[in-house]
């Protein structure tokens, strides 16, 4: 078994429905490994349960990954934390604070090949995928706990800092939605290309 940590991009509600992605393709990651897109796909087809586990602890299932999708982007993945009990419960507080951010996927690798000092894994047998401290890939990230969940503050702050918006677009969103935003007159063209871009990150 090998582990591939990833930082992840995943929004996780009240519930603790998480989604996002756990491993993305084309990127070379800090242990000089690249997963070539399709990976996953024959893993996937078996229909085996990949399991969610925190730490990649076999002893630590905190939830159930219900979908799973080999796309043009990476491993799509969504799930459910089981809130009802302890270790669930932990990893979704730990995961509102910040504290964990990141998803490993535990596989086997089935063919690889040397490609300009990278290794590039072209077929894997997907095991596990476990919420984790310390992610090894730099593609992705942790970014949004449901707005829902969040206090206002929270989601400003979130907006900011995190995506770089003025506090005025912040604002506006939080307040209007894209209607408000794209009728800010005075913010120009970049509030048309922020409308795109949230929409296309809202369709993944």
């Amino acid at each position: 078994m090998e582990f591939k940590h990833v930082d992840i991009e995943w929004k996780a509600d009240d519930a603790g429905v998480i989604e996002g992605y756990g491993s993305f393709y084309g990127n070379k990651d800090h242990g000089g490994d690249i997963v070539v897109a399709g990976a996953f796909a024959d893993s996937l087809a078996t229909g085996r349960k990949v399991k969610m586990l925190s730490q990649h602890d076999p002893y630590s299932v905190i939830g159930v990954w219900e979908e799973m999708a080999d796309d043009e982007k990476g491993l799509r993945v969504k799930g459910r934390l089981l809130t009802s009990i302890q270790a669930g419960k932990d990893a979704y507080e730990l995961v509102k604070a910040g504290a964990i951010d990141g998803l490993s996927i535990g596989y086997r690798t089935i063919k690889t090949k040397a490609s300009n000092g990278a290794r590039l894994i072209e077929k894997a047998d997907l095991w596990e995928v476990s919420l984790v401290t310390f992610p090894m890939n730099e593609m992705t990230r942790i970014d949004a706990v449901k707005a829902a969940d969040m206090s206002r503050r929270d989601v400003e702050r979130l907006l900011t800092q995190d995506a770089g918006l003025a506090r005025s677009v912040a604002r506006q969103l939080m307040a209007g939605g894209f209607d408000a935003i794209n009728a800010k007159q005075d913010a120009g063209e970049d509030i048309e290309e922020l409308a795109a871009l949230l929409k296309s990150r809202c369709a993944l």
